[in-house]
């Protein structure tokens, strides 16, 4: 048998795991740009709002109810400390400044893609989901064994948990245009760095896929 990273997704053993989609980094008000001044903002992410609103939210939602729609597991990460102070964080996030305080609005996923139901909601303190949070068990215990990533940023917490999962044992899809980062550049680069830990796929390309498994 011929091992490949190239197989359509078996729902029952697949899930969805949103990345950092949350007020803090997602939002024109999150305490990444809350202080910032106006022209401040539009120089640095002018651009990655423009395409987050107009292009990978969108996607972000097809993905989303295609995979809640043929019963694909639909999960949650978001930077938020276990602490209010964050003395519970990476030395790289002390490091960069991010604290999200426990149970803070800036923690929240953001309301274009908000959990239903019980829907899982991990709280992570570093850049990999796997590092400081249960999620390798908590897949486990779900049964799966095929992850599909989607997020913020591409080229940082998005690459840590394609690296992390694949060296645990799952089959890795990324879906290329609902994953962004802060530059065309940037995101172009970072696709090319990951390919060989993942199967990459634009979002049609997976709610089509979805599709076809629900027949």
């Amino acid at each position: 048998m011929t091992l490949t990273r190239n197989l359509p997704l078996v729902p029952s053993q697949s899930a969805l795991l949103f990345i950092d989609v949350q007020n803090f980094s997602a939002h024109r008000q999150g305490a990444e740009f809350v202080d910032l001044p106006e022209a401040e903002f539009r120089e640095k992410y002018e651009w990655f709002f423009d395409q987050l609103y107009s292009r990978v939210i969108p996607n972000m939602q097809s993905i989303q109810s295609a995979c809640r729609n043929v019963g694909v597991e639909v999960m949650y990460t978001t930077i938020e400390s276990l602490t209010l102070d964050g003395r519970d964080r990476s030395l790289d996030y002390k490091i960069t400044g991010f604290n999200v305080a426990k149970g803070s609005w800036d923690g929240r996923v953001i309301d274009e893609i908000a959990p239903v139901g019980d829907e899982i909601v991990l709280p992570k303190s570093s850049s990999s989901v796997f590092v400081s949070t249960h999620i390798d068990y908590v897949l486990r215990n779900l049964g799966v064994r095929q992850l599909v990533i989607s997020g913020l940023i591409t080229d940082q917490c998005v690459e840590s948990a394609i690296r992390d999962a694949c060296d645990l044992g799952y089959l890795v899809t990324q879906v290329t245009d609902a994953c962004l980062t802060y530059s065309q550049e940037r995101h172009d680069n970072s696709l090319r760095t990951i390919q060989g830990y993942c199967r990459q796929v634009t979002s049609d390309e997976l709610v089509e896929e979805l599709h076809q498994a629900a027949r």
